[in-house]
Order: C-alpha cells, then structure tokens, then sequence
C-alpha cells in the first residue's frame, strides 16, 4: 500500500515552503510516502523546523511532484483524498510505534 521513505535515524530533512506573504519558513519533513494505487501520487508530511520538539506538533501534507530536484507542492483540497491521506498517516505512524 505504502512506501515509508523517510528515516528517523537520519539528519532531518528542512524544506522552506512561502508563508502568505511570501516569507520562507522551515519544515522539518517527518514521512514521505506513495500509493500502489497505479496513480503515482506522492505526498510528503511535514511539521515547523523551528517548535519545540517535545510539544505536540500540527503536522501539514501535501501531494507533491519533483522536478530537476526542485519539490513542486500542492494542496490537498479534496476530502476523500484528504481522508486517505491522514488515514495512511496514522496507520503508518502506528507501524512505526510499534517498532519502537
């Protein structure tokens, strides 16, 4: 169903997304991952670099595209996909705490 991407042991992995004023702000990337749904979609979790990181953490998804490694973002605006999305997350976190 899933490919888990991202690696805790490794250095975080900061991207900078533009706020509404078009201000870079960090993100620490948490997870990436794809469906084997033959759709090729590719979503990418991310919390703000700069929080505490034993404070509870808003975490933000996006599909994402890469181009010439340069990270094209897109919001995820539908529901159904939103609802896949979060699902995927947490079954995937719940993977992950249970290896711990």
């Amino acid at each position: 169903m899933t490919d888990l991407i991202n690696n805790n042991e490794e250095e975080a992995e900061i991207i900078y997304i533009p706020d509404d004023e078009g201000n870079d702000e960090a993100f620490e990337v948490i997870m990436r991952f794809e469906l084997d749904d033959g759709t090729d979609r590719k979503y990418i979790m991310v919390v703000p670099a700069e929080e505490d990181g034993d404070e509870e953490q808003e975490v933000f998804a996006f599909r994402y595209d890469e181009e010439d490694d340069e990270l094209k973002l897109y919001p995820i605006e539908d529901q159904a996909e939103w609802d896949m999305v979060e699902e995927t997350f947490n079954t995937l976190i719940g993977e992950f705490d249970e290896q711990q």
